[in-house]
């Protein structure tokens, strides 16, 4: 199949005008849960057949579509083969494409579904789009029959996003609240879509979604996924071999608001200009992380002020209970608190402070895994794959000694031999040691060196190696961290693997 390659990113630069008023609010046009057979005698092509892809099929099908699922990786099985999907195995209702397929196909659907994995610039959905084809992310094909009495909280960011929203999860689940909780993270929402469609009801299953969202996810835009609340933490360059740009990236995150009017509340770092620039000419409630109208943190106090006058919301949250380590969770925990008071489900701050103490970290996010009998805590943050999520965990440390382990596969950024490691160096300073290791751990430690680490730094050849040098560096007090600020695909599948061994290795005498 010969594909020929249209360029998909289209923006207008506008003016910003957040109102506040309820006036020419816009209604969330989306079916209730107990709709069923909605698509039935339509055709649903699904790309890509991960687990949100499996869902989206599994969600059409119960929708009443014929589904038609692809993926160019041979070595899937086809759904047909999965117990989920035995009800349909009729030789009708299913059909499992793998590697080449006729492109064709695609012009005889009714709705083209698109997993995250998936790029707009492949399968030739870039021309497809532009030719007014209806093609849909995963997350709005679910939106469109998520129930309207069911309010979405949606967080997207470069980093720290599954923590912000676990804690929410975490939060409301204290408080007795029903949440869905996933996208990105853990469940697809089609897997809550499809749990409506199945077992209709008055009374939905949740209250609340809170949705991980990644700029994958929003790479076409949405017409049904309109949230409650949006929250943007931050925007680093990650995913350029994607995005190509940091303006594409930032106008691909700010997505997330295209539907948002009025009293939604929309939150975002304040003093990033890609994002200022993308967001112009929306209309929603405009909240700053590190500014009023917002959020602003008092690390000394402990406490985190928030200031949002349009949504009724003036108030303090103390964070002195707080268990989890890193600064930056004490910033987390504030932002995820501002979400769910901008949900206006009856939750106030008095409520949220009583959650403040058990929240926990998702794994592989500054992860406490283990204290051995030498004194030395072992700190998983394997999801630490790029230089700035490890900056963050870093800065978050301060206070502790610790032996840093850093390597994987390093992202050069601008094809510069330069990794950006020397970002690390000030923060780095104040520990142990460093210790790198895999793919680009040479040339990791040959650009700290070069640059100013006045700590020692020694480079092994992997993960294993790196362990057993940082037992013997590590003293009574002290902690190992690996935060690598590098893929995994050197050694491990992925950064959850390459977590679990370090796990393993930490247990191991």
């Amino acid at each position: 199949m010969k594909l020929h390659a249209c360029n998909y990113y289209k923006h207008e630069t506008v003016t910003l005008k957040p109102i506040h008023s309820a006036k020419n609010t816009k209604p969330r046009t989306i079916k209730s849960c107990g709709l069923k057979q909605d698509l039935q005698g339509q055709s649903v092509a699904v790309i890509g057949l991960g687990k949100s892809g499996r869902a989206a099929a599994r969600l059409a099908l119960a929708r009443g579509a014929s589904v038609l699922a692809i993926d160019q990786n041979h070595n899937l099985d086809h759904l047909e083969k999965d117990s989920l999907f035995e009800k349909y195995n009729d030789g009708l209702s299913l059909r499992t494409i793998l590697g080449d397929f006729d492109g064709e196909l695609l012009k005889d659907v009714d709705v083209v579904v698109v997993s995250p994995g998936v790029s707009v610039e492949s399968y030739g959905l870039a021309c497809l789009l532009q030719s007014g084809k209806r093609v849909m992310s995963e997350l709005d094909f679910a939106a469109q029959v998520i129930p309207r009495s069911i309010k979405i909280l949606a967080v997207t960011g470069t980093n720290g996003k599954s923590t912000v929203v676990t804690f929410v999860g975490q939060m409301l689940n204290h408080l007795g609240i029903e949440a869905f909780v996933g996208g990105n993270l853990g469940n697809p929402l089609s897997e809550a879509a499809f749990h409506c469609i199945a077992l209709p009801s008055s009374k939905p299953k949740f209250q609340v979604a809170v949705v991980e969202v990644s700029s994958y996810q929003m790479e076409i835009p949405n017409k049904y996924f309109c949230p409650t609340v949006s929250v943007v933490l931050n925007l680093t360059p990650d995913h350029l071999e994607r995005h190509k740009t940091m303006k594409n990236y930032a106008l691909t995150k700010c997505h997330l608001f295209s539907h948002m009017v009025n009293t939604k509340l929309g939150l975002l770092p304040f003093g990033n200009q890609h994002l200022n620039e993308a967001i112009k000419g929306r209309r929603f409630n405009l909240a700053w992380i590190g500014a009023f109208p917002g959020v602003k943190i008092d690390m000394e106090a402990k406490t985190a002020s928030f200031e949002v006058p349009a949504i009724g919301v003036v108030s303090q949250l103390q964070l002195h209970n707080m268990k989890v380590m890193g600064r930056h969770n004490y910033h987390n925990a504030a932002v995820a608190a501002l979400s769910v008071l901008g949900l206006d489900i009856g939750v106030g701050v008095e409520a949220l402070n009583s959650t403040i103490e058990i929240l926990r970290t998702p794994p592989h996010r500054m992860q406490i895994v283990h204290r051995d009998i030498q004194g030395v805590t072992w700190v998983d943050d394997s999801k630490a794959t790029n230089i700035e999520a490890t900056c963050t965990g870093l800065m978050g440390l301060k206070g502790h000694k610790c032996v840093i382990l850093l390597g994987g596969q390093a992202k050069v950024l601008n094809g510069q031999e330069s990794n950006g490691f020397e970002k690390l160096i000030e923060p780095l300073n104040h520990h142990r040691c460093v210790i790198t290791f895999g793919y680009s751990g040479v040339l990791i430690r040959k650009t700290l060196v070069n640059n100013g680490l006045s700590i020692p730094c020694f480079a092994v050849a992997n993960m294993k190696d790196a362990i057993n040098h940082a037992r013997r560096m590590a003293t009574n007090g002290d902690a190992i961290v690996l935060s690598p600020g590098c893929a995994s695909f050197d050694e491990f599948r992925n950064f959850e693997h390459r977590g679990m061994v370090f796990q393993e290795l930490a247990f191991s005498a």
